[in-house]
């Protein structure tokens, strides 16, 4: 099991007008947070696992995963 778990820094969707090819803009209804939320693929974090609580704040579908995926890749230039 890692100890470290690799994230990509979210933050309300308000905070960013436009979109950008390096971001992914989720609805809430898509993630069941209760505000919009944008990935900022740019943005790569390890993070403690501790750090996580045991049950998840929201969850997006596999498409907008493989989004996510796909700008990690164009910011790392994969």
């Amino acid at each position: 099991m890692p100890l470290v778990v690799t994230v990509i820094v979210g933050t309300k969707g308000s905070n960013i007008e436009r979109n950008y090819a390096t971001n992914v803009r989720v609805s809430s209804d898509e993630s069941g947070l209760p505000i919009e939320t944008v990935f900022m693929c740019f943005q790569i974090r390890s993070l403690d696992k501790s750090r996580f609580p045991a049950q998840s704040a929201g969850q997006i579908s596999e498409s907008k995963m493989l989004e996510v995926e796909a700008a990690v890749r164009y910011c790392l230039g994969l």
